[in-house]
């Protein structure tokens, strides 16, 4: 549950940073007019999410089990990629959001403002459909045996966006700072920590409906030592994706993931950090005083 949480306060902090510049932009630039159709647009992304949410969820129901574990596995890694290219994306441009959105703004304002109806969906859209297919990652299709797990992982993610939109509120009405920069970088290594376990549950997958080799050659078995049903594996496996009795493949995998995403991360923050260099002042003839 904490991993959805975590999920949907990161993708819902960055979608109502974006509806917030939205409506503050055009509050300052006198188109107040166009506010209905920020929220037309918003609306149209949230329906889009539930439904990707749906069909996911209920579409493959009736497949077989290995057809369910292809598609299980498949999507799991797709969601890894994703939550991975938005973690850095956001590490990239974070600081240059606003600019960077006041910009398209003013493009999309321009005549009837039909515009900014695109804008707030795809803005909004992108962080919903990223939400509904890396929980549904983490659960998989509906049965009666994961109906509890879904509806644990509804509730976390509903918690995190509702815990999003407060805080944003409160940034709206000046009654909160926090330090956005700081906040997407430790919710990026924490999501790199969760998306190495969903791309190692993903591999298991498909190594269970036999697309990829090794399944049933684990590398170690401590389930003894952690049962995946007790408290604490339950966490684990919640929190990191944790299996006591992982292939060589999910290990392998899973190390590979997260020593290269956590070091190209460190160096992305490093490099946002790292002051400017100073110009070398130059004469006329562009050649160095």
């Amino acid at each position: 549950m904490f991993a959805n949480y975590l999920i949907g306060l990161r993708e819902g902090l960055e979608a109502a940073l974006i509806v917030g510049i939205l409506i503050a932009y055009l509050v300052k630039i006198d188109r107040r007019d166009l506010l209905g159709r920020v929220w037309f647009g918003v609306g149209i992304a949230i329906v889009l999410a539930l439904g990707v949410g749906a069909i996911l969820t209920w579409g493959p129901y009736g497949l077989s089990f290995q057809a369910q574990e292809i598609l299980g596995g498949g999507l799991s890694i797709v969601a890894v990629g994703f939550v991975t290219w938005m973690v850095f994306w956001m590490g990239r441009t974070a600081a240059e959001l606003a600019g960077n959105l006041r910009s398209g703004i003013d493009k999309a304002a321009q005549g009837a403002g039909w515009g900014i109806v695109l804008l707030a969906f795809l803005s909004v859209g992108r962080e919903g459909v990223e939400t509904a297919l890396f929980v549904w990652s983490t659960v998989g299709p509906s049965t009666d045996a994961t109906l509890g797990a879904a509806w644990g992982a509804f509730t976390g993610v509903l918690l995190g966006i509702l815990t999003a939109v407060v805080i944003e509120i409160l940034i709206y009405r000046g009654l909160l700072r926090i330090n956005l920069s700081r906040f997407f970088t430790w919710t990026g290594y924490a999501l790199i920590v969760v998306a190495a376990g969903v791309l190692a549950y993903g591999i298991g997958d498909l190594q269970e409906a036999g697309a990829l080799p090794g399944w049933g050659a684990p590398l170690y078995d401590i389930s003894g030592l952690i049962p995946p049903t007790s408290p604490l594996g339950s966490v684990l496996g919640g929190i990191f994706g944790f299996t006591p009795i992982p292939t060589p493949l999910q290990v392998i995998a899973w190390v590979l993931y997260l020593v290269i995403a956590l070091i190209l991360f460190t160096r992305l923050v490093r490099s946002k950090r790292r002051p400017a260099p100073t110009p070398v002042p130059t004469t006329p003839l562009g050649e160095t005083a």
